[in-house]
């Protein structure tokens, strides 16, 4: 393998700087891949073009890359046919309805919001504008400020998503780490959860808030604004049916370790079917389970919309398009962060990287300087998800070079690039939740940062912890 060198380091770093300076994710990330490429092909501009080409058709040469772009937009098919339906707005009538007849609304109203989004973790994007739109109303009749809601349902949402990986995200995280070919991308982020501290952190801080009504900062001075505010305004309450969100959503979530047997049994005879069945979901197929579960859902959307007559065969598919058309640039994003990936990993940035910073970083100290590199990228870049394409395509050779704790690095990485995102002015996720609940985007920031700070802090410490701990 050719030695590059320094200049392994320009494609993650030039995508970086661009995706900071021109806030253009994609754009940042194609530019990165052709440079790269024009590297290997010794300067060679014409060369270096048509390498990146191929480099991108061959993302879709691996059947697990195409399996999760598929899920992807398969999962934007099924979003916009529950929304069509009724099914969302039937969901957030049901919990209305319910929040409306407790003793203790201002606080249920408030751990109604987490759990919602908690629950939702089919997709970040689609949980805050459900949270958002679903106790806006309840939150302005109850004088709880509208800041709180964005902080909650923006909290929610990613650290949902990445503990709960049934979804995009998972798909997506394997996908990534599927380049390095030894490795079992299931097996991989699954034991990372428990290691993955900003997200965890996050959720208890988020609902012990939610519970408490204790609030600190710049959020304080907002309450007990809006606390002071007289209102007589009925609560409208959503219409639709609950089922067709619900049962959807769970056939793909109940169906997924279904299907991870169903991938993973061949040859998993060994001994008790309890052990049969473990390994079996250990040696399953994570992209191929997703794919199959979302299938299902579909299947079983279309069926329970047809019987109730809410579609036709035509609005199906026009509507299943629809859907996909919402979710082009998350599965452009994914194809390009996977050529990217497969471009640091042919350069060998990951272990010029580990040659580089063996003689000072101690594998220890590797966990903390991860986390917050990441966190650095994501909140520069306002994008969770190049930063995992970037950082992974690091942390998997250093982990191999320098013998560092696996789940806990990948972890760090990921929970940093959340935390990252969290604290970002510019990030997709904080201005989809400043909308969705209608609140001044800067109000949002700076009433969510010092929550974010609290729990990024711990989860730090933590890595400086478990880094020696587990070295």
């Amino acid at each position: 393998m050719t030695d590059y060198g320094f200049l392994s380091l320009i494609p993650p770093i030039l995508a970086i700087f661009l995706a900071i300076r021109t806030k253009q994710v994609i754009f940042s990330l194609l530019l990165g891949i052709t440079i790269g490429w024009v590297i290997i092909s010794d300067g060679n501009l014409f060369l270096g073009l048509i390498a990146t080409v191929e480099a991108i058709v061959d993302v879709f040469s691996g059947a697990g890359n195409t399996r999760t772009v598929i899920f992807t937009l398969l999962i934007g098919a099924l979003i916009q046919l529950i929304k069509f339906s009724g099914g969302i707005d039937g969901f957030i009538g049901l919990i209305q309805k319910k929040l409306l007849q407790t003793k203790n609304p201002k606080r249920n109203i408030q751990l109604a919001a987490s759990l919602t989004g908690f629950l939702i973790f089919i997709e970040s994007n689609i949980s805050i504008l459900a949270v958002g739109t679903a106790y806006k109303p309840l939150f302005d009749k109850y004088n709880i400020a509208k800041e709180k809601l964005a902080y909650l349902a923006d909290s929610s949402s990613a650290p949902a998503c990445i503990l709960f990986p049934l979804n995009a995200w998972g798909a997506y995280i394997m996908g990534l780490i599927m380049a390095y070919e030894h490795l079992d991308p299931f097996k991989m982020l699954v034991y990372s959860i428990p290691f993955n501290f900003y997200p965890i952190l996050t959720l208890f801080f988020l609902f012990f808030l939610a519970y408490t009504g204790k609030s600190f900062g710049p959020m304080r001075s907002f309450e007990t604004q809006v606390e002071k505010e007289t209102t007589n305004e009925k609560v409208a309450v959503s219409s639709g049916n609950p089922h067709l969100m619900i049962w959807p959503l769970a056939t793909m979530v109940l169906s997924m370790p279904f299907f991870l047997i169903y991938t993973g049994w061949e040859d998993s005879f060994i001994g008790n079917s309890s052990a049969v069945i473990w390994y079996s979901i250990g040696n399953g197929s994570g992209s191929s389970a997703v794919t199959y579960a979302i299938v299902f859902a579909l299947f079983i959307a279309a069926i329970m919309m047809s019987i109730q007559k809410k579609i036709t065969i035509a609005s199906f598919f026009s509507e299943s398009i629809k859907g996909m058309n919402d979710m082009l640039v998350m599965a452009i994003l994914m194809v390009l962060a996977f050529a990217l990936g497969a471009l640091c990993k042919e350069l060998g940035t990951g272990i010029y990287v580990a040659k580089i910073t063996s003689n000072w970083l101690s594998p220890g100290m590797a966990p903390f300087i991860l986390f917050i590199t990441s966190c650095f990228v994501a909140f520069s870049t306002g994008t969770s998800w190049g930063t995992f394409a970037i950082m992974i395509s690091i942390v998997i050779p250093l982990i191999e070079t320098m013998g560092l704790h696996p789940y806990l690095s990948l972890a760090a990485v990921l929970g940093g690039g959340v935390f990252g995102d969290h604290c970002s002015p510019i990030s997709d996720t904080t201005l989809i939740a400043s909308v969705a609940t209608k609140s001044n985007h800067i109000d949002h920031i700076k009433t969510q940062l010092p929550y974010a700070l609290v729990t990024g802090g711990l989860a730090s410490l933590l890595y400086l912890i478990t880094g020696f701990l587990f070295t």
